[in-house]
């Protein structure tokens, strides 16, 4: 009974030493908790550091964030309940809590698909670039239909100045999306991309995250600008960072190297923008669906100044639309002679210096409601003296010149090709300033005629009796690529038989030793260059006859198309002479080229000669 009575007073005493020790604790803890108020009171800091954590704790209830971040989050406030203030981790930590109840993890903008209303706002902003609007359109009506699809990852490239970026702005406001642009030129640190470890001083999340925390959305429209002028030093490469940002398979799980937690990128709207795409990574080109902005055509680039770039201007300087009256012959000749270029930036500019024009006038004759009109008659008294010439067609058939078709970045060039000679020991000369690709072009050309010398009446042996010049004039211009070939070919033919090339014909294609002719790109601005220039006739690839389907109906006005599969049915096309002459030498010749043709007698003991 006594040993009963012993052990139930013991557990009675166990009892009330924890209590009393429990009580101890809680009137100790709440005696420093307000004598740490009244410090704080005294010296100015009103916030308890006790209140801040419970006010992010009722904030971490009210977020609607994945399991794993919420766990995260609440681990990170227990460790912050427990520092002081004073200690150098508590603004560490406080910053990380505060990015995570920022960050919109599963926080979606309600996005309304009006394929319509989309369509509408896409043929209000940009003129033309029919292949981008219908692509954007399809998203959309899989999204309205699927409701599940992940965001797409598409790469707009083309020359500046065509509206790359401002395409994805309006693919924005047609999505109903927030608009995120990031800027990629020059970045070479991997952490821009990934962010900052929190063990460095000044740490952050990267530019993805930032942005995102930015538009308190997860489903905005991403616009990574300039993706092709990313470079990588010994602080990392960000072009493989952005790997896993734009691979659909892998961007639900994007880890930033701050948070330390995976980010769903999935719904987000990506769209990048390059001016080439040699400078792309292949494993990131890989992942992007490439869609190509084309160079603006003439007739295009007239109805972006007329529709879009006058207006704008008109009202950014102050005017009324009666004030001036631009004529279409005046915005061609801007288009012409003052602008040289894919897009329409210095064409803006020029309109620019119209409208300036115009308010000086209105202001010095103190009439606001005066006309001022241009026409292409007066553009140089506003513009002054023109800026550029495009080359023009030879004004008579000429011999060894011959008008080629070249496209760049600014467009299409017509490209004359001349070919001279010379009595000497087989020299060949290739000058004008051409690229690996063209000289190698040359040379192919030569061969193909050297071993078609006997078909057209040659001596074999003709390239030791001549040294053969081949130039391509405005040798201050670098040229390059292989769509020269038949117009070397034809040239240097011209030049070998004596007989001349019309001089209203065009050619582009390129050339096999063979004598095949090869298919080539750029076809919209090389046909209009020769429109441009007066050519009636263009010779190309037959390959080429594909996609003529994508060249507009008045660029294909006043040209007949002749589609060539060799070199031999070249000839007869550009050549001012028959077939007969051309093929069994009895053209009329210069007395350099007579010494070139084969003799008589060495026709009839030539038995195997072709016919």
């Amino acid at each position: 009974l006594l040993q009963g009575e012993v052990a139930l007073a013991s557990v009675e005493k166990r009892i009330k030493n924890r209590f009393k020790v429990q009580m101890e604790r809680n009137q100790r803890e709440y005696y420093l908790s307000e004598q740490l108020k009244a410090i704080n009171k005294e010296m100015g800091r009103e916030d308890d550091p006790q209140a801040e954590v419970d006010e992010l704790e009722k904030k971490l209830e009210g977020r609607n964030m994945p399991q794993e971040a919420r766990e995260r989050c609440q681990s990170e406030l227990r460790k912050l309940r427990s520092m002081p203030p004073s200690a150098a981790e508590y603004t560490v930590v406080r910053n990380y809590v505060d990015w995570l109840l920022d960050l919109p993890w599963n926080d979606l903008k309600e996005i309304d698909i009006d394929i319509e209303k989309a369509r509408a706002i896409l043929e209000g902003d940009h003129f033309g670039l029919e292949k981008p609007k219908d692509r954007i359109l399809e998203y959309l009506a899989v999204q309205k239909l699927s409701n599940g699809l992940r965001g797409p990852i598409l790469c707009f490239v083309g020359p500046p100045g065509v509206g790359k970026t401002s395409l994805a702005k309006s693919v924005a406001r047609a999505t109903g999306r927030e608009y995120v642009r990031l800027s990629l030129g020059g970045v070479r640190d991997e952490a821009e991309i990934r962010g900052h470890r929190r063990t460095y001083v000044g740490a952050l999340p990267g530019k993805i995250i930032q942005s995102l925390k930015r538009v308190k959305s997860s489903n905005p429209l991403f616009c990574l600008d300039e993706i092709d002028k990313m470079t990588s030093d010994f602080r990392g490469d960000p072009a493989s960072a952005l790997l896993e940002v734009l691979d659909p398979e892998q961007n639900n799980t994007f880890m930033d190297h701050y948070l330390d937690l995976e980010y769903d990128l999935s719904k987000v709207f990506f769209i990048t923008t390059a001016n080439s795409l040699d400078t792309i990574p292949a494993p990131l080109l890989d992942r992007m669906e490439i869609i190509e902005l084309n160079s603006y055509l003439e007739t295009e680039k007239c109805q972006i100044a007329r529709n879009f770039l006058l207006p704008r201007q008109v009202k950014e300087h102050g005017l009324k639309p009666e004030n001036i009256a631009l004529s279409d012959g005046a915005i061609l000749e801007i288009i012409r002679s003052y602008t040289r270029e894919a897009g329409v930036r210095n064409l803006e500019r020029e309109i620019a210096a119209l409208c300036r024009k115009t308010a000086i006038r209105l202001v010095e004759d103190n009439d606001l409601d005066k006309c001022v009109s241009i026409s292409r008659q007066n553009l140089a008294s506003f513009l002054g003296v023109k800026k550029y010439r495009h080359e023009e067609r030879e004004s008579e058939s000429q011999v060894g010149v011959c008008a080629g078709l070249a496209y760049n970045q600014r467009g299409g060039e017509i490209l004359m090709v001349e070919t001279s000679l010379m009595s000497g020991s087989g020299q060949v000369v290739i000058t004008g300033q051409l690229g690996d690709v063209m000289t190698e072009s040359a040379r192919a050309a030569l061969t193909y005629v050297r071993s078609r010398a006997e078909i057209l009446g040659l001596d074999p042996r003709f390239h030791r009796k001549v040294d053969i010049h081949v130039h391509v004039p405005d040798g201050a211009t670098p040229k390059d690529g292989p769509s020269a070939g038949i117009t070397l070919a034809t040239s240097i033919t011209s030049a070998l038989l004596g007989i001349p090339v019309r001089n209203d014909v065009a050619m582009t294609g390129e050339i096999s030793l063979r004598g095949r002719v090869l298919p080539i790109g750029g076809l919209r601005e090389k046909l209009l260059a020769a429109r441009r220039s007066g050519i009636k006739k263009v010779l190309m690839p037959h390959d080429n006859e594909k996609d003529l389907k994508e060249v507009p109906a008045e660029v294909l006005e006043d040209l007949e198309i002749v589609f060539v599969d060799h070199v031999d049915e070249v000839l007869p096309h550009a050549l001012a002479a028959s077939v007969e002459e051309i093929f069994s030498g009895r053209a009329t010749a210069r007395p350099l080229y007579l010494s070139l043709r084969v003799g008589k007698s060495d026709k009839d003991s030539s038995a195997a000669a072709p016919q």
